[in-house]
């Protein structure tokens, strides 16, 4: 059996993650490819992670695919969170996983509804989702509390969990704006703040092919496989949030070849990517919480010291913003409240690491500029940072 080392999974991280200078992007379409999607759970993130890997970073580079091409989409997909992939990519995460997630959220929602003991039923959300639909047609993107404002079965409120601990009264318009979402109905668009916020406006979506099922997981662990191999079942299972057999049957169908690991665990590779990974001159990055190349594998071993995890994680396991040096972590970053990129090396990685470190600094700042980026979910290193 081929054996891939730790080494050379590091080289694949800097070159196939265009994380190495040499191998940076001139779009963000092109990164969101590269990494078979971004996460997107926060907004910053989307932005940081696409610049941290183009040539030319920038918030309107960004901005033009995600909300005047639109050839960036939003989908709520793997593991029920939501990612930005590219527009070509959408139809095989919609059927490999959003699909699902859908169906789910609109279970869940009618659930909530019938507990409320109002009447609300089935029909009452389509004529909801309707006139929800009606509104935005023909109009300027509209937010949460305009579509309130003009639809008026959206002010409903309803009692969730009745009876229970956790019961609470809840408007139904976030709920009803989640589930029109992720079925692809309508999509978001610019937000009512900066680039930084999650206060999206919605418009109509248009809809996209429609692939099958089996399919498409086939192609998603194939896209995943050329990105982020040598990977365990574990880590494919984990990544996409399939079951076992799902994960097992996609591999099987894009004949995936079983390598070696230097831990000795058999892993997963794209069909005749079994050779050795040209090596790639040592390179820096700092990368923003939730970043697809620090939440790729299920197994992180290969790049992050074990004895860094509770700086850099969160409770929930949400990693915050790291440095990298040549594939490896090696601290944590924040911005202060001045603007200030500051962070702290949790291993020394030499002379020459610092000095790229400060330069990846000095580019984030360059484009970032006056905007200050706090992560959704804070980690110990990070609150630290910015005390």
């Amino acid at each position: 059996m081929q054996h891939i080392s730790d080494e050379q999974r590091r080289a694949r991280i800097g070159r196939r993650h265009l994380l190495t200078p040499t191998a940076r992007a001139e779009s963000p379409v092109a990164v969101a490819d590269a990494l078979v999607g971004l996460h997107a759970t926060d907004a910053a993130t989307v932005f940081l992670a696409a610049c941290a890997r183009l040539s030319e970073p920038s918030v309107t580079a960004v901005e033009r695919p995600l909300y005047e091409d639109v050839a960036l989409v939003r989908l709520l997909s793997m593991r029920n969170t939501l990612f930005v992939v590219s527009d070509e990519m959408a139809p095989w995460v919609e059927a490999s996983n959003a699909r699902a997630v859908a169906a789910k959220e609109r279970r869940t929602l009618l659930k909530h509804l019938l507990e409320d003991g109002k009447g609300l039923d089935e029909r009452w959300l389509e004529e909801t989702e309707r006139a929800t639909l009606a509104y935005l047609d023909g109009r300027e993107p509209a937010s949460g509390s305009e579509l309130s404002a003009g639809v008026t079965a959206l002010r409903t409120k309803i009692t969730v969990f009745p009876g229970k601990k956790q019961e609470t009264v809840q408007g139904v318009a976030s709920r009803v704006i989640r589930v029109l979402a992720a079925e692809g109905r309508i999509r978001r668009d610019r937000p009512r703040g900066s680039w930084t916020s999650s206060q999206f406006r919605w418009v109509p979506a248009v809809p996209r092919p429609v692939e099958a099922t089996a399919r498409a997981q086939a192609e998603l662990a194939l896209r995943w496989l050329r990105s982020y191999g040598p990977a365990t079942e574990a880590d494919l299972k984990w990544w996409t949030g399939w079951g076992l057999g799902e994960v097992r049957k996609a591999l099987a169908a894009v004949g995936a070849e079983e390598v070696r690991l230097d831990s000795g665990a058999a892993a997963w590779v794209a069909p005749q990517d079994t050779g050795p990974e040209p090596a790639v001159a040592p390179w820096a990055a700092l990368l923003p919480a939730l970043d697809p190349t620090a939440m790729g594998w299920a197994d992180r071993d290969f790049h992050l010291p074990a004895e860094h995890r509770a700086a850099l994680f969160d409770r929930s396991g949400n990693i915050g913003p790291t440095v990298w040096w040549d594939g490896r972590i090696v601290g944590g970053w924040a911005q202060r409240a001045d603007g200030e990129p500051v962070w702290r090396l949790l291993t020394d990685p030499g002379r020459d690491a610092s000095a790229a470190i400060e330069a990846e600094a000095s580019r984030l700042s360059a484009w970032v500029g006056d905007a200050r980026i706090t992560p959704r979910f804070r980690t110990p290193l990070e609150r630290e940072l910015t005390a």
